[in-house]
């Protein structure tokens, strides 16, 4: 059974490059992670600075190792978390 993140992200439009910068180096690492089974980003259509990531793990202890991962410490809480003004995130798993 598959564990699914949505992750919605939101910055001013002026972080928005230096986010979605930040987002892509996190999805090169990610994907090499064992238990990712993808990991997509997504600007916002009409919403300058907004994000969304479609993550999908093995499981749910695939994605606790996510983020005790270096580059999720490194690149998304140090890098992106810091730029966002909102951040809202639903898990779900696949029936």
């Amino acid at each position: 059974m598959a564990y699914t993140v949505v992750a919605h992200y939101r910055c001013a439009p002026a972080d928005s490059e230096a986010v979605r910068d930040a987002l892509l180096k996190a999805r090169e690492a990610t994907l090499t992670e064992p238990a990712n089974l993808g990991y997509e980003v997504h600007a916002v259509v009409g919403e300058p600075g907004g994000f969304l990531l479609y993550e999908r793990y093995a499981d749910q202890d695939g994605f606790e190792a996510h983020k005790a991962a270096e580059h999720f410490k490194e690149v998304v809480v140090g890098t992106v978390w810091p730029l966002l003004t909102d951040r809202s995130v639903t898990f779900a798993e696949s029936l």
